[in-house]
């Protein structure tokens, strides 16, 4: 199929899918008590102070690491803000079937309210030694090991990592998911495998703009600014936006997951590859292309003590967008990023620090390797429960990077920058 002739993508797709997937499974046998009772509905409310210097954040089209930002000079900015609040909806359709939809309105956000996460899950009584379970719907893939909880909020900080933030903010996806875990002597092992569509962009922000460190989470409807391009590519060549959940190739992708905990140890492993089958070739009407993304993550999870553990991610891939010219896409860019996080607890409070590494290389034929990227963070924080219904997070991050597409907005490429932090998170 050519370019020109492909559909133009709806962006009620991934709406639709989602909800015709909790419709499609509630039996007619459903209790109205169990879909709407109290306890099928929460809302979490985060509210923060800022204090950020250093360069614009990408969020407002640049090339800052942060979501937050310095002030025209670059010099500390200090904000008040009401950071993102969620409505999550849970109902029971039956003992083995939930449904799980999430709405978040986002600060900074072209879209102010949008759907994060609509889905059903299976979960049948086990039979014996193995356990199977399935979900359908809009939802992230089960990469990271920071997130928690349906609003998938960051347990015990306030940024994730530049690997786990590139997930929430372009990676995911709307399709089926199946997971078989055996228990057994050597401990427990489970292996997932899923079949998708919806995320042809992953890669796009990746290559134009490189790593940041964020908690923007990506909407079904939403899109996310773009830094400034080369002149090759802002000749109406792409969008000055990406838009996250879209098809339009209509060709499916896939990931698989195997993880392993050890009867005799505290330790998690995990081992995770994606290919979204994108065909960088294809393009809509309103310059969004389609990229063909692959990528291997491994994680480590090891628990010290009942109150101390060690969190450890890799993730290397690949993407490519356009056409072929002697023998290279327009955009191929080569990524990578690793992190290591210490937390403990000590009462009602939690002590984390994390220092993540991360960098791009860039080979296509209208990107060279000036675009490419280098860098590195580390953050800290101090969380304190404050009651089973509130949460205090104080974080400091601190970034460095070397890119040399800032020499384009008249910027030094290496740029440093310094982001404070407090968040009361509170549940209702």
């Amino acid at each position: 199929m050519s370019a020109s002739s492909l559909p133009r993508p709806s962006r009620r797709h991934a709406a639709l899918f989602g909800f015709a997937c909790l419709a499609l499974s509630a039996p007619a046998q459903a209790a109205p008590s169990d879909l709407f009772a109290p306890e099928t509905a929460s809302a979490l409310v985060d509210l923060r102070l800022t204090a950020a210097d250093g360069e614009g954040s990408w969020t407002d089209g640049g090339f800052g690491k942060a979501r937050f930002g310095g002030d025209a000079d670059e010099n500390l900015r200090v904000r008040p803000i009401p950071a993102e609040a969620d409505i999550i909806w849970q109902p029971r359709f039956a003992w083995d079937l939930a449904g799980t939809v999430s709405v978040a309105a986002q600060q900074g956000q072209a879209d102010p309210v949008d759907m994060i996460e609509a889905f059903v899950t299976w979960k049948p009584v086990p039979r014996g030694a193995t356990r199977f379970s399935a979900r359908a719907g809009l939802f992230w893939p089960p990469v990271s090991l920071e997130h928690e909880g349906a609003a998938w909020s960051v347990a015990d900080m306030v940024t994730p990592s530049a690997i786990n933030s590139w997930i929430g903010e372009e990676v995911k996806v709307a399709g089926v998911e199946a997971t078989a875990a055996h228990e057994g002597q050597g401990g427990r092992i489970a292996a997932t495998l899923a079949i998708f569509g919806l995320n042809d962009t992953a890669g796009t922000l990746l290559a134009f703009r490189g790593w940041a460190m964020h908690d923007v989470k990506a909407g079904a409807f939403g899109h996310q600014r773009l830094p400034p391009l080369n002149a090759f590519l802002t000749g109406g060549v792409q969008a000055p936006t990406t838009r996250p959940a879209i098809e339009i190739d209509n060709r499916p992708g896939f990931y698989a997951k195997l993880s392993w905990r050890p009867a005799e140890a505290p330790l998690l492993l995990e081992a995770f590859y994606y290919r979204n089958g994108g065909d960088p070739e294809a393009v809509t009407p309103r310059l969004q292309w389609g990229w063909d993304t692959q990528f291997w993550n491994v994680a480590a999870r090891l628990d010290l003590s009942e109150n101390t553990r060690i969190i450890a991610q890799a993730l290397t891939g690949s993407t490519e967008m356009g056409y072929e010219e002697a023998g290279h896409y327009w955009v191929e860019t080569r990524f990578r990023s690793a992190f290591l996080r210490f937390s403990t607890d000590r009462g009602p409070v939690t002590l984390s620090g994390r220092v993540d590494l991360f960098g791009t290389r860039e080979h296509g034929s209208e990107m060279g390797s000036v675009e490419s990227e280098d860098g590195w963070a580390l953050t800290g924080a101090a969380a304190w429960t404050l009651s089973h219904k509130a949460k205090l997070i104080v974080e400091a991050l601190h970034t460095a990077s070397d890119r040399g597409s800032r020499v384009r907005v008249g910027e030094d490429p290496r740029q440093t920058q310094t982001v404070f932090q407090t968040s009361l998170r509170l549940t209702l």
